[in-house]
């Protein structure tokens, strides 16, 4: 009993001591992780503000260096709708004289949004209805508007140029003349070069795979084949919500075969007021190095969890040996191994704190261990009592209690249970204890002989207090009728 006891304090100890420790270890792997994640959002964050800064300088500088295009392309316009006017018939006009004349490139769209004719001949038969759908509508309300509009930066879809647009309707709204100056090719591009600066972030960063500024039609700018790099479904989805909404969205696909995470940032420019206002910036990135970090940290976890269950097995194995056997001995008699007078109370309370249901307390008497003491010994007393408390073990039920309060009397709690049910086991108790004491305790002539008082619950008592007392009563009124012999209350 005194080995159950202590292996049932140990196991409460090491469950205790688990809890706390894996709640801790937890919870710093959880910050640790929560850290890490931050660090990673914040590495990304970084590079992404810079990005836009490298946007943002090369815009503010033809904000304030390149007003000049703005009035030539302004100017060039005018002076071709004074053509339009003495010649309306694009066909017969020579527009690769007009580009070197003006060194730009002309085009001319119809009310259809179609370039009939340009300078820059790839672009001819080009149908913003069908690729640029966004464009398309503006070019409408440029047409309606009747007025000179010029954009920032874009790029020419079939080489990935980035070029500056101008747009001027013809008095009649049948066209539209558009203008296009490459950047690329002037001082300022090439002093502010936002391109160059965003390969010198990828190429210094050890998780980013590239970063790309796109416009409103979801191409790359400074991309040559960006035309033919259509945005795949689930990244277009998360490329039109970011434009449309101006949240972040992030969106997992593959990278060269490998797994990538697309970040989709929105940028409104502060300098420019045309079409190319509003840009998004694709940050391509991977989460390796992350979830290296996190795998180290999960070993980490893992490794401090085992040293803490050896640590907590260990001690709680040696706290539990020296102080198994007092916490025993407070609610168990060390004589006989059953529950003593101290746990008594709790257990009585427990059995009747069902109040629809019977219960019966047996209190038992040995009526000649006086006589064992003074003829045999105290070492056969305490034999006697031994072998008493191990009838009481086999005659009790599973969930009933016997106890020893002291001396000779003993107690057997008897939750759930009849007048027949703890008549029945009277009687088992006194014929047992006969048969187990007849030939080992002799004593002239006189034998062992036990007395019961029973009282139930709750025709006898609806306390511990009352039951006890009424127990106590038929017991002795049980002496007084006789050996061997048990009562109920009454």
């Amino acid at each position: 009993m005194n080995a159950r006891f202590r292996l049932k304090l140990t196991m409460t100890m090491i469950v205790f001591a688990l809890t706390i420790s894996f709640s801790i270890t937890t919870s710093d792997y959880l910050r640790m992780r929560d850290r890490a994640i931050e660090n990673k959002q914040n590495q990304v964050k970084q590079d992404e503000q810079l990005a836009k800064y490298a946007l943002e300088t090369v815009e503010k500088a033809y904000y304030v260096f390149g007003d000049s295009i703005a009035h030539k392309m302004k100017d060039t316009s005018l002076q071709l709708l004074d053509m339009y006017e003495e010649n309306p018939s694009f066909e017969t006009w020579d527009f690769d004289a007009l580009k070197r004349r003006f060194s730009l490139d002309v085009y001319v769209i119809d009310s259809n949004n179609v370039i009939l004719y340009s300078s820059f001949r790839q672009d001819i038969g080009m149908d913003f209805n069908a690729c640029c759908g966004k464009l398309a509508k503006v070019l409408d309300e440029y047409r309606n508007n009747g007025e000179f509009f010029h954009d920032g930066m874009d790029l020419e879809q079939k080489t990935g140029i980035i070029k500056k647009y101008s747009y001027m309707p013809t008095p009649d709204k049948k066209y539209i003349i558009q203008l296009g100056y490459s950047l690329q090719e002037g001082d300022i591009f090439h002093k502010f070069n936002f391109l160059s600066t965003i390969d010198q972030l990828v190429e210094r960063s050890q998780s980013i795979y590239a970063i790309n500024v796109l416009n409103i039609g979801g191409y790359k700018l400074g991309d040559p084949s960006a035309i033919q790099r259509k945005l795949p479904p689930e990244r277009r989805k998360a490329f039109e919500k970011t434009l449309e909404t101006g949240t972040t969205i992030e969106c997992e696909d593959l990278w060269n075969n490998e797994p990538a995470i697309y970040r989709y940032v929105h940028y409104t420019s502060e300098y420019d007021d045309g079409t190319t206002k509003n840009k998004v910036l694709e940050i391509v990135y991977h989460d390796m190095d992350l979830q290296e970090i996190q795998n180290d940290h999960r070993n980490q976890f893992i490794i401090q969890l085992l040293i803490i269950l050896i640590i907590t097995i260990i001690l709680s194995s040696l706290i539990s040996r020296w102080v198994a056997r007092p916490m025993y001995l407070a609610f168990h008699d060390s004589l006989t191994g059953l529950n003593n007078r101290a746990a008594f109370d709790e257990r009585l309370k427990a059995a009747i704190s069902k109040k629809h249901e019977q219960s019966a307390l047996l209190m038992i008497d040995l009526d000649n261990f006086k006589l064992v003491n003074d003829h045999l010994g105290h070492d056969m007393g305490d034999h006697l009592l031994q072998c008493v408390a191990l009838v009481l073990r086999k005659v009790a039920r599973p969930m009933d209690t016997p106890i020893r309060l002291g001396g000779d009397e003993f107690v057997l709690i008897m939750p759930s249970a009849d007048r027949a049910e703890a008549e029945e086991t009277a009687q088992q108790l006194i014929d047992s204890i006969l048969v187990s004491t007849a030939e080992e305790f002799q004593l002239d002539g006189e034998k062992v002989t036990v007395s019961i008082g029973i009282a139930l619950f709750p025709e006898h008592g609806l306390n511990p207090d009352m039951l006890y007392k009424r127990a106590d009563q038929a017991l002795y009124d049980s002496k007084k009728k006789g050996k061997n012999q048990y009562k109920f209350y009454s």
